[in-house]
């Protein structure tokens, strides 16, 4: 009687699953895990700071600025390729590949370090206004912008020959920010949250576009074919915004003490990385929908991160901190314990 009773009961069972089938066959899948976890961790020498991390997935080398010096690694072996000296206060670094020329913004110089990237010899600098934090190759217009903090504003310098283009006034401390190829840089206003659109061409501000609830935004990434923008935030938001119109149009929650994002076009992925030790993943459903996928432990102070395009993996800076001395916010980085935590799948 109950294998019976049991029978029928799982017949009806999957003729309940037949009709919901048949009734949301043609509903878009709901995206699952991510399957991103903690691959590897490389430990790369010295115990001085860190900001930003690019990859040059096409020459397979991942850049890593180390505060006076960018440590230069194989994206595939981890082994350490290079280095390029005498980059004081370094913040970030670009390369233009149809150049074949590097570029560091120096924070505490006040310059930009000029570098071939195939052989990574200095080729020169270019002197910039206070602080130059971000920076971005700009195809369309084939110039370097670096984005100033304590200048609020941006230089602008042609990456052919080093010289310098000229000044855009900004008004604001800026963060990172995105080219889209077609003459056009978006880069986020810390202090008034806002973002800044501007003609690359012609080195002027043509829109400024609240990015609210999202206050202090920090890093930036763009999906350049369906034209969003993603820019990450304090309290654990961040505003998807149209590069088109400025309309704020989705705000997906992340991780806590963000300074970074990306975005895989092939996975259809959003990142932002977290100096609580998390990373997020978003997927973009569509223009107007994302969902928050995961939230992967990577570690504490891994606030940073580069995108490989060509495997996907992600390349995040950490250390281990002492702790703080009197008056200090931070105590000095462990020895030894400077490393990069790859994740993958």
């Amino acid at each position: 009687m109950r294998k019976h009773l049991t029978f029928l009961s799982l017949a009806a069972l999957f003729a309940v699953a037949l009709v919901s089938a048949a009734k949301f066959s043609h509903a878009a899948p709901k995206p699952g895990a991510s399957g991103y976890h903690i691959i590897k961790t490389v430990s790369v020498p010295g115990d001085e700071g860190w900001d930003y991390i690019y990859v040059d997935s096409d020459a397979r080398r991942v850049y890593i600025s180390h505060a006076t010096h960018v440590v230069v690694m194989n994206a595939d072996t981890y082994a350490i390729e290079g280095d390029i000296p005498d980059t004081p206060g370094v913040h970030g670094i670009t390369v233009a590949p149809d150049l074949g020329r590097g570029f560091t913004s120096n924070g505490r110089a006040n310059t930009v370090t000029i570098f071939d990237a195939k052989t990574l010899k200095t080729l020169g600098t270019a002197k910039t206004d206070a602080n130059p934090d971000a920076i971005i190759y700009d195809p369309a217009t084939k110039r370097v912008f670096t984005f100033n903090g304590r200048g609020k504003n941006s230089t602008v310098i042609n990456a052919a020959d080093g010289s310098v283009v000229g000044t855009i006034p900004l008004g604001d401390k800026p963060e990172f920010a995105v080219a889209d190829g077609k003459g056009t840089m978006f880069v986020n206003a810390e202090e008034t949250s806002n973002l800044i659109v501007l003609d690359s061409q012609n080195l002027k501000e043509t829109h400024r576009w609240p990015l609210a609830p999202c206050k202090s935004p920090s890093g930036l990434a763009g999906d350049l074919k369906s034209r969003r923008l993603l820019a990450v935030c304090d309290d654990k938001v961040s505003s998807v915004v149209d590069a088109d119109s400025g309309k704020v149009v989705a705000n997906p929650a992340i991780c806590d003490g963000p300074d970074a994002a990306a975005f895989d076009p092939a996975l259809s992925y959003f990142f932002a990385s977290c100096g609580d030790g998390n990373l997020t993943v978003i997927h973009e459903d569509s223009p107007d929908k994302f969902t928050v996928v995961d939230n992967i432990p990577t570690k504490k102070s891994a606030r940073t991160m580069g995108l490989d395009l060509k495997t996907h993996k992600i390349f995040l800076p950490s250390a281990e901190f002492e702790p703080p001395a009197p008056g200090e916010r931070r105590g000095k980085i462990k020895p030894g314990s400077f490393a990069i935590i790859v994740v993958g799948k």
